[in-house]
């Protein structure tokens, strides 16, 4: 016979992130502050994407972003570079960021006068998709070297993002990625994401990337959310 009780508190943990998500997203709607959650497993391009990306839309908007890591603050310096606003996370040993966690962030970088929030998840496949962070749009970015059948190994990640980034093309020739099948293994997972092959190192693909972010960036703030 037990002698100690067995709570389930897995469901309430998700539903109270839940709810702190919806309300850090109507916070940051009446800011008109858009933010992008951008996850990847590590190596995947995620500080270079950004660099392109900021780069790339930095005359039209003001972007802070939100580097979180373990340890280190490598990836801050080299966004501070850019001249976005920047700051690092440190979780502590946490594999994600959940909706406090992403407020806590906020708190720290100060999003007033900013258009663009982009937080750089921790690089993992698992924890950080099954937290709502509060972003209003989940992008990932898978590179090349990682396979074509990551999205059948990793379905929650790939089914919760509006967009896919499938980086380092250039690289397409030397490993054995087919690219057709990856794109058909990611509609499998969610019929509905955007999916934009693209070389950050080589400035490729780019701009339909960054066409996406700026026009979902304006749908937030003149309330056309789709």
């Amino acid at each position: 016979m037990k002698d100690f009780k067995v709570l389930e508190i897995k469901t309430s943990v998700f539903a109270d992130n839940n709810l702190q998500a919806e309300k850090l997203r109507e916070e940051l709607k009446d800011k008109n502050v858009f933010l992008l959650n951008l996850m990847s497993s590590p190596g995947a391009g995620k500080t270079t994407t950004l660099v392109r990306t900021i780069n790339a839309l930095k005359d039209d908007l003001h972007i802070g972003v939100m580097e979180a890591d373990i340890d280190s603050d490598v990836d801050a310096r080299t966004i501070s570079q850019t001249g976005a606003k920047a700051i690092q996370l440190h979780t502590g040993g946490m594999c994600h960021l959940d909706a406090e966690m992403t407020r806590q962030g906020l708190e720290g970088l100060d999003p007033d006068g900013l258009d663009l929030v982009i937080l750089e998840n921790v690089g993992n496949l698992v924890c950080p998709a099954e937290f709502d962070t509060g972003a209003v749009k989940n992008a990932m970015i898978l590179s090349v070297p990682e396979g074509d059948d990551k999205p059948l190994k990793y379905p929650l990640m790939f089914s919760i993002c509006d967009v896919v980034l499938i980086n380092k093309m250039d690289v397409l020739p030397y490993f054995n990625f087919d690219l057709e099948k990856c794109k058909a293994n990611i509609r499998l997972r969610n019929p509905n994401a955007v999916i934009i092959p693209i070389s950050a190192l080589k400035e490729e693909g780019l701009k339909e990337w960054t066409d996406w972010l700026g026009n979902a960036v304006k749908s937030w703030c003149d309330n056309k959310i789709d």
